[in-house]
């Protein structure tokens, strides 16, 4: 009687092993498609519609010029980028997939964009991937032409994604965009940054614990055959990019490899450098100042910076430190203060506390502290990971900075626009001096969702708010080893050893906000005149309210007004104006056209039954703040002391008619520097999802006494809880780059 009871069960187990072995290597997955773009174009009255909004707008500010301000999205990930495929599991509370058609229908009928980019990782892109996002981009272009005003334009492009730390330099992450969609505007191959596997480089050990876990998520096994197709042979090194083959993984592994392969395919394109002060991936000790050099920048490539994204803000400096070097050259913590906790003071305050706890002498548990802290910065961005078992939530507010504009999560400031645009090259060797990007911001949105910002909802949807929804999700997330409760461990992690999966994976969720927008001062709604309003920076950055903003310098000395992004050379003292119009209260829901277009079933699905959807009412610019930055003239230059954030600030009439302030800088021709301004239209006060952050309860010091963290799972922070706090929306100008001298 055992002996069929036992066959039964052998045959069962061998079935369901089969089943593990077939998920785990990718043989049930379904291949990753470009999806489906709906054949319907906007009605050409709502795209004629919000040209008279502007004009009517322009007239009451008394706006001359001839231009449209158009509004876009150059950061743009879907389901062929590893991460955002790795979000879109249910274990995660992901949606399923999101491919690039997705992108388009989105931007089209419910963000209502003039134009975005794609910007898929480049690390995980295949040829077969490349070829279905260059078919996708072309049609959503063509499907755009069908009316006699082009409802939205779509640039292709890719992500060149670099990290540092625990040896290695870090160069960060740059966007590549692509002026052209024909063939020969079109490299045959996205360049990566790296041939690490990075999330792809899945160990097996829990590519089958994941399938034997869930073996009938569908999901899941398409994410396991992503992975097995990502992973293709590494094109050869110093070798022309037209001479090699197509089915390879072209890898530029500094910034200065990537201009010369772009420069060799001499194609019409920009890379913009983003998320330059997130501390998520970014080492502690990243300086910006590193980068310009020749050999690690291309002023003629790499035009703009985007300080601001749905991972938060990287325009402001501040001047605090998360380590110091001591009179050894030994890494060393900082004290705390008012302004800023440094994590690795944290890290001994947490141990101190275990240890006293235990009954510990003082003596014994300062000297344990003193450990935590020095453990703490030698494992880098790791540093979370030498305290074994601790509440994200007691962390508090460490690394954050408390007083910036929806900051980005343990803010680098040596990462931030400002400190860059301080910054002087003083190597006579080079030709590069000085950065002089241009201001955009975009979302970064990794659910095929451009433009989220037009409205404060769907947190979990509209951000990269995600996160285990079950036990198998946990597996995903950094959870390395044990360790003793009272002591700092010692990581020792290299480059190689380091477990893959995010770190703070849960303080992180609270910094995760809606996209911003790039806008763009172009001559027409065609590609040429939006690519020409970037590629001479007229263009600006938002937090995602669609807010109109002009920044001109009046008297240049050789010719006409010039505008936001331009440089000029002069010996008197330069005078501005700005004009700034709040962005339309939105009306709740979407559009007739767009349930014509998308039907009920996919405006749930994918607008989440809210669109951009203005009423005629403006949102009141309340301030206008000018920022004054003076590059250094000398060589060790203290930074602190040349940034002026809030140089100006003229408090506009209340009204909804818009703002418009003239100045001077009456301080230009007798400081005799170069000086760099740009401008901030702020708005009237509004909810915005986190914008609280961590939601400190501070006491009267400005310190922090608990956090109450805003979760990317469900099962911490209820799944309908937007985390909403009240915030000033804004538009930043790129610069106006004012030189001195003397003899003109």
């Amino acid at each position: 009687m055992l002996r069929p009871i036992t066959y039964i069960f052998i045959f069962f187990f061998l079935v369901y092993f089969l089943l593990v072995s077939l998920s785990a290597n990718g043989y049930l997955g379904r291949y990753e498609s470009s999806g489906e773009i709906l054949n319907s174009p906007v009605p050409s009255k709502i795209l004629e519609d919000r040209v008279i909004s502007q004009i009517l707008t322009k007239e009451k500010i008394l706006e001359q010029d001839n231009k449209m301000i158009l509004f876009g999205d150059f950061h743009v990930h879907t389901t062929f980028s590893a991460d955002a495929f790795l979000l879109s599991l249910p274990m995660l509370g992901g949606e399923g997939t999101h491919p690039p058609a997705d992108a388009c229908n989105f931007a089209r009928f419910c963000s209502s964009l003039d134009f975005w980019s794609i910007n898929d990782h480049a690390e995980s892109l295949t040829a077969a991937d490349w070829q279905e996002t260059i078919n996708s981009i072309r049609q959503c272009n063509a499907i755009g032409t069908q009316t006699d005003l082009l409802d939205t334009v779509a640039f292709l492009g890719w992500e060149w994604t670099q990290e540092g730390g625990l040896g290695k330099p870090h160069y960060g992450h740059k966007n590549i965009i692509l002026k052209g969609t024909s063939a020969d505007e079109i490299p045959l191959r996205p360049i990566a940054a790296t041939d690490s596997p990075g999330l792809l480089g899945m160990p097996d050990f829990l590519r089958y614990t994941l399938s034997a876990l869930r073996p009938s998520d569908r999901r899941l096994h398409d994410f396991m055959r992503f992975m097995d197709d990502s992973r293709i042979a590494i094109c050869e090194d110093n070798v022309p990019v037209r001479d090699l083959p197509l089915n390879c993984k072209e890898v530029a592994r500094t910034p200065g490899i990537l201009f010369d392969k772009l420069n060799q395919w001499d194609l019409d394109s920009i890379v913009i450098p983003h998320g330059t002060a997130w501390g998520a991936y970014t080492p502690p000790d990243t300086d910006w100042n590193d980068q310009l050099t020749d050999d690690l920048h291309d002023p003629n490539i790499q035009t703009l910076v985007e300080i601001y994204s749905g991972h938060g803000n990287s325009e402001e400096y501040r001047g605090w430190k998360n380590y110091l070097i001591n009179e050894k050259g030994n890494l060393a913590c900082p004290e705390a203060t008012t302004d800023f906790l440094p994590p690795c003071r944290q890290a001994g305050r947490i141990i101190e506390r275990r240890c006293l706890d235990e009954g510990e002498s003082k003596r014994e548990c300062k000297k344990r502290a003193n450990e935590a802290r020095l453990n703490y910065l030698n494992e880098g961005i790791y540093g979370e990971t030498t305290i074994f078992n601790e509440l994200p939530s007691n962390w508090l507010d460490a690394g954050q900075c408390k007083d910036c504009f929806l900051p980005a999560f343990n803010l680098r400031p040596k990462g931030s626009a400002q400190y860059m645009l301080a910054l002087r090259n003083f190597n006579n060797d080079d030709v590069v001096e000085r950065f002089k990007f241009g201001f955009i911001g975009s979302s970064d949105n990794h659910k095929a969702r451009p433009g989220t910002g037009y409205k404060e909802i769907n947190r979990r949807e509209m951000t990269e708010a995600g996160g285990p929804e079950d036990a198998t999700g946990y597996l995903l997330a950094f959870r390395e080893g044990e360790g003793p409760y009272s002591k700092s461990l010692a990581r020792n992690w290299t480059k190689d050893t380091v477990p893959p999966g995010p770190v703070e994976f849960e303080r992180t969720a609270s910094f995760f906000k809606t996209g911003g927008l790039i806008a763009a001062h172009a001559n027409g709604r065609s590609r040429d005149s939006i690519w020409s309003a970037v590629k001479r920076k007229e263009v600006y950055a938002t937090s995602g309210p669609r807010i109109l903003l002009w920044f001109d310098l009046l008297n240049d000395p050789y010719g006409e007004e010039i505008s936001m992004g331009s440089e000029t050379i002069m010996n008197k003292n330069p005078r501005f104006v700005v004009k700034a119009a709040g962005s339309f209260k939105q009306k709740p829901g979407c559009p007739e056209y767009s349930f014509n277009a998308l039907g009920s079933e996919e405006v749930e699905r994918l607008c989440r039954n809210e669109c951009y959807n203005p009423s005629d009412v403006r949102n009141k610019i309340t301030r206008i703040e000018v920022a004054r930055i003076t590059p250094q003239i000398y060589e060790g230059e203290e930074i602190d002391n040349l940034i002026n954030d809030k140089w100006k600030i003229f408090d506009c009439p209340d009204n909804r008619q818009g703002c418009s302030f003239t100045f001077t800088d009456k301080e230009f021709n007798q400081d005799k520097r170069d000086v760099v301004y740009y401008v901030r239209a702020i708005e009237e006060p509004s909810k915005a999802i986190n914008a609280g952050g961590l939601r400190c309860e501070y006491d009267s010091f400005g310190n922090c006494l608990e956090t109450n963290i805003c979760s990317g799972s469900s099962l911490e922070t209820p799944y309908q809880d937007d985390c909403l706090g009240d915030v000033e929306e804004r538009a930043w100008s790129s610069p106006i780059f004012v030189d001195y001298k003397e003899d003109l």
